[in-house]
């Protein structure tokens, strides 16, 4: 059934977008109506917040929209930038309808795949901008222009910021994105002093050692903070296999992503792989510490517009296997991350290298936090 109902999803656009490849393809001269297309995961959608900033500051007159999935829209109830969430699972039919009915737009940005372009298209946008490079072909029929992706290192929200001409916006301050209403069911939140643990994350190869996890806990327990678990609503197991005696509050599972972001802002820290509750941190202006393991602190990091943010990189440089150079589809030269599976990586030496001393000196970094105890 879910196969059917996404090849009608399909159908369904392609349908609207076809008339639209070949009638009414004009540039915006000032657009009014701005979409922005992706499928993002979460932490990729929240550093298109400098995207966001610079649209609303050339287009203050403009109505922004962007594509999100449904799961993130509790974060975007405050409309930051003026930007408005609409939810899109490309697998729904009428979500596809629903989208469709919102056009038309002067201009659409597409900041990731460009087979989102296709939507774009389909929901009446004139003119398409996106990335080159992406292999052409089908996905980039509905794009009437194409932006190069920068020679040189350079993080994504800096990438995506791009995609509209003029200057860089002013790097984030915060308050500036709003923060979302805690959610009536969410449960009680730590007494503070409090620190987040975050195990969880979209690769098992991002997943530090749980003998870790539950050390790098006792020390911070043994300078007066409150630990707490976090993760997702599949990641209790985690927690409960670093601290099988539960001694500290396992959370994982209890808070959508507006619950995550309170639970975050009222920490004193957020220690985390590589994943988008390190970049909900940066919204609330939390010192986070963020191990990187096959991904790539260059690509993922703060860049120019986090610059502010209390964020430190935990990573093992000196990685061998770390060189794979595809973004979003594109080839890179300078990008140098690893997206390999568990079947060709039995043994993940970027996360495992990763050594509790040098967590805690990243934490002394970007905090007060004094810690004690043997470093190890």
């Amino acid at each position: 059934m879910a196969k059917k109902s996404r090849l009608w999803s399909r159908l369904l656009v392609v349908s609207h977008a076809l008339p639209r490849l070949i009638f009414g393809r004009t540039k915006p001269g000032r657009p009014q109506r701005i979409l922005i297309a992706h499928h993002l995961l979460l932490g990729d959608t929240i550093m298109l917040a400098g995207l966001f900033k610079k649209l609303r500051r050339d287009y203050p007159e403009a109505q922004i929209d962007v594509l999100v999935p449904a799961a993130w829209l509790p974060i975007f109830a405050g409309r930051p930038y003026g930007v408005r969430g609409l939810a899109y699972n490309p697998r729904v039919l009428d979500g596809q309808r629903k989208l469709i009915s919102e056009g038309p737009y002067d201009w659409a940005l597409v900041p990731a795949d460009n087979r989102w372009a296709w939507i774009a298209r389909a929901m009446g946008a004139r003119w398409v901008s996106a990335f080159a490079g992406g292999g052409g072909g089908v996905k980039d029929w509905p794009v009437d222009e194409f932006i190069d992706w920068p020679l040189m290192p350079e993080a994504w929200g800096d990438i995506a910021g791009r995609l509209a001409p003029g200057l860089e916006p002013a790097p984030f301050t915060l308050g500036e994105w709003p923060a979302p209403p805690l959610p009536a069911h969410a449960p009680a939140l730590p007494l503070k002093p409090y620190v987040v643990l975050h195990l969880g994350a979209s690769s098992p190869h991002k997943l530090w050692l749980p003998e870790r996890w539950l050390a790098l806990a006792d020390t911070l327990s043994a300078a007066g903070l409150t630990v707490v678990w976090s993760g997702g609503p599949n990641e209790r197991g985690l927690a409960e296999v670093a601290d099988p005696q539960g001694r500290f509050a396992n959370l994982a599972g209890q808070f959508d992503v507006a619950g995550l972001w309170h639970l975050i802002a009222g920490a004193a820290l957020l220690v985390s792989p590589d994943t988008g509750v390190a970049h909900l941190a940066r919204l609330t202006g939390t010192p986070a510490v963020v191990l990187f393991g096959p991904g790539s602190p260059v690509v993922s990091g703060p860049g120019r517009f986090w610059q502010d943010s209390p964020f430190a990189v935990v990573w093992e440089e000196q990685i061998d296997c770390r060189n794979q150079n595809l973004l979003f589809e594109r080839p890179l030269p300078w990008v140098r991350h690893c997206w390999r599976g568990v079947a060709e990586c039995g043994r993940p030496r970027c996360m495992w290298e990763i050594d509790n001393q040098r967590v805690m000196r990243a934490i002394e970094q970007v905090t007060d936090i004094k810690l004690v105890g043997e470093r190890a």
